[in-house]
């Protein structure tokens, strides 16, 4: 553990999840019941339904729906579970060994279940219609909207069948090989064997020798494995490939925003106003960081180095959560209240630990149960709005919990906006608090969190976009993954940078790109977007909050034309990103303007 987390603990403890609240443990009794009772009466829901739906009236459809999600809430509790305790610890080989079988069990019990959503899809539109007009199943309409823009990329149903059977095998296999490597590797620095989480934190240390060691360190970890991260990638990156050719998918990222429910032509809006803006947001700042710092160029390991006049203080775990609730509950008091249920409740997992995963998430689980949430609190400020954002999940999960499962859950466009609003809420609420000295380091803060969410996040998808378009021709080799790492990076933070070599293997540690391709541009959707509304906010929007958690509460069943329609907002309007561009580059004039 690292002197900074080892001050974190000193301090005070941190709190971990209980994760009881959805099973007991791994050998509980109520684990091999779930899997018994979800095994049956997916068999039974099949026999009773397939080859039926098209004869079915209405409400008896309704009726096939609402089984269909109870049984599915089921699978869901039980992967949620398996996915958590191995979040939490997956060098354990027992917990591996039940998130893998928990895993299987429930792919072998959902191909009961598979035909439903394929047979629903054959249903003719008219056909369809007349059903919908029964109240029972009109409650559905959202999600089988949804469900229907996946119609032309069907195949048929033994292949459909085979897929979803070869998952465990495909691409799940390789998560879980990526997973266990990350949470294995130790990277040794000054004396201590660190995770790379405790690493990838001594690269905001205020010492730069200390910072250049890390990047250096990290650098040779990954080249020591970058054979086997250069082949989880390619393979994936093949896999998919094939996939999205028998879907008929136009181009590598098309199924991630059919997923997220928003066009290419928008997301193609996006990336290209925040590549056209890299010079006034990135560079710029980036140059002034160079100043600041004294330095004729800026390494890799100076990113996120802390400004001279930065006290980098450890923030103690409650100063963090009286901070962010704070700031919540001047906004709005309920959204105050469901969040301090997290701190109240032990759903929240900030420890520094081995063999736990990095970085941070908000679990939704489901609506029957409640979100968890994971942090690794080093006791930082960008930690304090790491804790903000993953609140924002978690209170926006249960908000929406009210839809039911099917329809809970948000495209990943949407869903970064209740953290994203959290941070944004934390963040002006420390800045009206603070002296003109502190206000330029927040400000300066913020920018850099910013340019990580947007810019950063932008290039890391135009790296996914080249690697991928690039993959179809040919394996890569590690050095030419690096080269296209490069390649993005020294476009997007400009020539204030020079890159030392081993920064060409830090693609490797990003697991986005393994999890979930070309999730990355939803960070930066969601930034632009909180950003313009949070201006609608801030010009006295009548009834703002109100629709603010009415926003919320819809979770999947409205498009992200219906949820910024109250707001006056359109996300296909190029000028909309150039609005929530502007916030970011407004904040630099000051910093410029007071330099």
């Amino acid at each position: 553990m690292s002197e900074t987390s080892l001050a974190v603990a000193a301090a005070e403890p941190l709190p971990a999840w209980d994760l009881s609240d959805l099973y007991p443990s791994p050998d509980s009794p109520s684990v091999a019941t779930d899997f018994e009772r979800s095994a049956s009466q997916a068999k039974a829901f099949s026999t009773a339904y397939a080859g039926k739906l098209a004869t079915l009236p209405g409400a008896a459809l309704a009726a096939a729906i609402a089984e269909f999600e109870r049984i599915e809430e089921i699978l869901g509790r039980l992967a949620s579970y398996a996915s958590l305790l191995f979040a939490g610890d997956s060098t354990d080989p027992v917990v591996a060994q039940f998130y893998q079988t928990v895993n299987e069990r429930v792919t072998t019990i959902s191909s009961d279940l598979l035909f439903f959503t394929l047979e629903l899809n054959r249903l003719d539109d008219a056909v369809l219609d007349r059903k919908l007009a029964d109240p029972a199943l009109a409650r559905y309409r959202p999600w089988l909207r949804d469900l229907r823009v996946f119609r032309p990329h069907q195949l048929a149903d033994d292949l459909e069948k085979l897929l979803h059977e070869k998952e465990i095998t495909g691409h799940s296999a390789w998560n879980r090989l990526f997973d266990e490597t990350i949470a294995a590797m130790r990277v040794p620095l000054g004396g201590e064997d660190l995770t790379i989480s405790g690493v990838l934190n001594k690269m905001s240390d205020r010492d730069r020798t200390v910072r250049e060691a890390a990047g250096k360190a990290i650098g040779e970890a990954f080249n020591q494995n970058l054979r086997l991260f250069s082949l989880i990638t390619n393979t994936l990156a093949k896999d998919k490939e094939i996939i999205d050719t028998w879907r008929h998918y136009p181009r590598p990222g098309s199924y991630r925003n059919r997923s997220n429910m928003v066009e290419d032509e928008v997301v193609d809006a996006l990336v290209s106003a925040v590549r056209g803006s890299y010079p006034r947001l990135a560079h710029r700042y980036y140059s002034m960081k160079a100043r600041w710092l004294g330095l004729p160029k800026l390494q890799h390991w100076d990113r996120n180095a802390p400004l001279p006049q930065d006290d980098d203080r450890i923030i103690p775990w409650e100063e963090a959560r009286d901070r962010v609730l704070t700031a919540y509950g001047a906004f709005s008091p309920e959204l105050a209240s469901v969040g301090k249920r997290f701190f109240d409740k032990p759903w929240i997992d900030a420890t520094l630990k081995p063999g736990k995963s990095g970085g941070a998430f908000a679990h939704p689980t489901v609506p029957a149960a409640h979100p968890y949430l994971l942090v690794n609190y080093h006791g930082r400020t960008r930690d304090v709005m790491t804790l903000a954002h993953e609140l924002g999940h978690g209170v926006h999960q249960i908000l929406a919990g009210g839809q039911g499962y099917l329809m809970s859950g948000t495209p990943l466009t949407l869903a970064e906006t209740a953290s994203v609003f959290g941070e944004m809420l934390t963040f002006r609420a420390l800045l009206d608090s603070a002296t003109p000295a502190q206000r330029r380091i927040m400000l300066a803060s913020k920018v850099e969190d910013m340019l990580n969410t947007v810019v950063r996040q932008v290039a890391f998808y135009r790296f996914e976009a080249l690697l991928h378009d690039e993959r179809r021709k040919g394996e890569l080799l590690p050095e030419r993954i690096g080269e296209l790492w490069l390649q993005v990076q020294t476009e997007s933070l400009g020539p204030a940078f020079e890159f030392t070599p081993e920064y060409s293997v830090f693609w490797a540690y990003v697991p986005h790109f393994i999890h979930s391709p070309f999730y990355v541009y939803a960070y930066a959707f969601g930034d632009c977007l909180v950003n313009a509304l949070y201006s609608v906010f801030q010009n006295g929007h009548p009834g703002f909050q109100a629709k603010y958690l009415d926003m919320l509460r819809a979770g999947g069943t409205k498009r992200h034309k219906e949820l910024l329609a109250p707001f006056g907002l359109d996300a296909s309007d190029p000028a909309f990103w150039t609005r929530g561009l502007d916030v970011i580059a407004g904040f630099i004039d000051e910093l410029e303007t007071g330099e």
